[in-house]
């Protein structure tokens, strides 16, 4: 069968290592059934095997892949990636010789993978496959934070730390639907926008000053945060961590621990039940997730990827070639990602970008018609400066 793995570690190009290719069979275990899968999700996990984290070469080759959703028996099913030992009972996440799927057992990004049949859940028809393979670990991870771990009740605030990330992503959309007030830093303006958009109340520089402290942190990042997120909380607030990706050990500052009583929370993945919470959470609540399977949303997310990522203005100083083709281009793009979500205006701020404005006044179909705004034809504002 067609399968993603790794078969020797690339610590410092982990890319290098991947290979694509053919795998044995699965070979179900007793209680194991296999999947025919439809889809497979991306994790930073997948990155660490392939740089050798977790993997020792013993393993390999071993294929990628922690999440999947897919068919057994013509029965749509998502798979729970979290493995326990046979005699475990209780909580899988405290199972001490837990795994997931390609750590020990051969992963999702194939054709078929093997599972315990107890780590099946139905998938509800109104969720995609591409969908359902997103909740078992990024989705699954951002719940048990916001509702086991961290104390959190409706109209309470929680601070997002690098709001771009899969669990960070996953966890201001939920924390919305979950009733809480979520405020998210990032690294740029076009990820606070994103947040924005997925639900967040504020979006904040890293590291800014924050209007209030927040009763708990959703931590993912690291050392590049840790620092900010103890300051963030109120006396008694907590901050949940499940990852750290820009490094393990920061400056603890246990003074402002003891002295503020802040509790801090470490969370691994999620229960069975837990995902079957999310998957009832989302159908309760009606929050939808990205289908990239979809053209139109893999077309936008091409297109838009490196024109909202980095700031224009800073593009164009770095830039020798001014106001070319390829930044009119990114206008253009711009402008018809604005259009493609319903927008009946754009506002430029910047007269930097002067001769790229009108290009894109004047090559912009009337593509918003009056009728379909309630008689408000778009516009277009352009200047120095907006307050």
């Amino acid at each position: 069968m067609l399968a993603v793995y790794v078969e020797a570690a690339q610590p410092d190009d982990p890319l290098a290592a991947l290979q694509i290719g053919e795998r044995p069979e699965p070979e179900p275990a007793d209680g194991w059934v296999v999947v025919e899968v439809e889809a497979a999700a991306l994790n930073r996990h997948d990155l660490w095997s392939l740089a050798g984290v977790g993997l020792p070469p013993s393993r390999m080759p071993m294929i990628l892949g922690t999440d999947a959703a897919g068919t057994v028996d013509g029965r749509p099913v998502i798979v729970h990636a979290v493995i326990t030992s046979a005699d475990w009972v209780g909580d899988a996440t405290f199972d001490p010789k837990r795994t997931l799927l390609s750590e020990l057992h051969q992963g999702t990004m194939a054709q078929r993978v093997a599972v315990p049949r107890a780590n099946l859940i139905d998938r509800p028809d109104w969720l995609s496959a591409a969908q359902a393979a997103c909740l078992p670990t990024a989705w699954l991870t951002a719940y048990r934070m916001l509702t086991h771990d961290s104390g959190l009740t409706a109209g309470d605030t929680v601070l997002v730390q690098g709001a771009s990330g899969g669990v960070a992503s996953a966890a201001t959309a939920l924390g919305k639907a979950l009733g809480l007030r979520v405020w998210v830093t990032g690294t740029s303006e076009a990820k606070r926008a994103a947040a924005l958009e997925r639900g967040a109340a504020a979006a904040f520089e890293p590291g800014a000053r924050l209007p209030e402290r927040v009763d708990a942190v959703i931590e993912t990042v690291g050392e590049a945060t840790w620092s900010h997120s103890l300051k963030s909380l109120r006396p008694g607030g907590t901050v949940v961590v499940c990852g750290a990706t820009s490094g393990p050990n920061p400056p603890a500052d246990l003074n402002r621990v003891f002295f503020l009583q802040l509790r801090v929370i470490g969370s691994t993945m999620g229960t069975r039940q837990e995902l079957g919470e999310l998957i009832e959470l989302l159908g309760r609540t009606g929050l939808q997730l990205l289908d990239t399977t979809d053209p139109t949303v893999l077309q936008s997310i091409k297109d838009t990827m490196n024109l909202l990522d980095d700031s224009l203005s800073a593009d164009l100083a770095r830039s020798s070639h001014g106001l070319d083709t390829a930044m009119h281009r990114r206008f253009e793009v711009l402008a018809d990602y604005a259009v493609g979500t319903g927008a009946q205006a754009i506002l430029f701020t910047c007269s930097a970008f002067g001769s790229c404005i009108d290009a894109t006044t004047r090559e912009t179909p009337a593509a918003i018609s009056a009728s379909q705004h309630g008689g408000v034809r778009p516009w277009w504002l352009q200047g120095s400066s907006v307050t």
